[in-house]
């Protein structure tokens, strides 16, 4: 049986999540009734992360069995006839069995976006995080730089978080500033539940002056939520990039929102 791996976006300004839940609406159940559509039969998704509600998606890998042979058209193009415009398909790829979305996935790469301005911006509600206090951008790097490497991360994970394992692998967490945009990109082996968020609130407290750079070192060797900064909104994570081997020939697609989102524009 085919298995088929979508490149998806998504806004999740109007969803509960990624996943299927009861009575509520999630991206999960939304993608599953639009592809059933196409190939007339139930399908599960599965995906390369759980995103919570309110969190948005620039390249999340899911994956389906179908015994349907249809060309990949038929799944990026048909599919997206069915989809609401919060959500887009912009690849497809035939696989095998062999490939996971979620246990097949080297890393993953979220982004986080704060406007620092003394006033909010309509335009942007629900995209990024308004925060009046001025912030020092420099001295969140200087934090951020103890965020990288194998380390236990059990102060920034979620009370709800069913990991079993709260050591994880940080690969590059950069701050930069453009204007009145701060973004905070950071790329991991894995994440817990609300690791990148609570990552971020403790970061806020360094960027205000409050605490020095080296509290990282402090907050991360209590293995206490307590001790830790905010879990700031959801509305200013972005779900970047999840990795695969080669052999899978799966890459990160670049659109339009894709670009306005770049490090490059930083």
């Amino acid at each position: 049986m085919p298995r088929i791996a979508l490149v998806i976006e998504y806004s999740g300004n109007h969803f509960h999540g990624w996943q299927r839940q009861l009575d509520l609406p999630s991206v999960q159940a939304t993608l599953e009734d639009a592809i059933q559509q196409i190939v007339k039969h139930r399908v599960v998704t599965v995906a390369a992360g759980r995103t919570d509600a309110g969190v948005h998606a620039l390249n999340m890998v899911v994956h389906f069995d179908t015994e349907k042979n249809y060309p990949k058209e038929a799944f990026t193009f048909g599919v997206n006839h069915f989809l609401p415009p919060s959500i887009r398909i912009h690849q497809t790829y035939y696989l095998d069995e062999n490939f996971h979305a979620r246990f097949s996935a080297t890393y993953r790469r979220y982004h986080y976006l704060i406007l620092n301005t003394a006033t909010s911006s309509p335009l942007l509600a629900d995209r990024v995080f308004w925060h009046p206090i001025p912030l020092n951008a420099e001295a969140m790097q200087a934090g951020a730089d103890f965020i990288v490497g194998e380390q236990d991360f059990s102060s920034v994970r979620g009370k709800d978080c069913q990991a079993k394992n709260p050591i994880r692998t940080v690969h590059f967490c950069k701050v930069a500033r453009q204007g009145d945009l701060i973004r905070i990109d950071i790329q991991a082996n894995g994440f817990l539940h609300h690791m990148v968020r609570n990552i971020v609130g403790v970061l806020l407290k360094i960027g205000e002056g409050r605490r020095a750079p080296e509290w990282v070192q402090e907050v991360l060797a209590a293995k206490d939520r307590t001790v830790a900064g905010m879990n700031v909104p959801p509305g200013g994570l972005y779900f970047d990039e999840v990795g695969y081997p080669e052999a899978f020939g799966i890459k990160a697609q670049e659109s339009a929102s894709d670009w306005c989102f770049s490090p490059q524009v930083f």
